[in-house]
């Protein structure tokens, strides 16, 4: 048994196995990883919502409030267009 272990064709399929394995146990740990990096699912209009509110009560400057909207207006825009174009082209 320990002969055939050895041999080249055994050796292919144990190395092959052992890369799928590793290849698996990768992939599952990204994922996992990602999974963690993902925002709380707030939506650009959310954010825009809880920066006013901020803006508002003095935490932020009117440039800073002007430079945030600017960019989740973008973000808002995107999101509104992606949900009304999903079946078109």
């Amino acid at each position: 048994m320990a002969e055939f272990l050895r041999s080249t064709p055994a050796q292919v399929v144990i190395w092959t196995a052992v890369l799928a394995a590793i290849s698996v146990v990768a992939v599952y740990l990204v994922l996992a990883f990602r999974g963690l990096q993902r925002d709380d699912g707030k939506s650009a209009s959310d954010l825009l919502t809880e920066f006013r509110d901020l803006h508002d009560s003095g935490g932020l400057s009117q440039a800073e409030f002007k430079k945030i909207k600017s960019v989740l207006g973008e973000k808002l825009q995107d999101e509104l267009g992606s949900g009304s174009s999903d079946d078109s082209g």
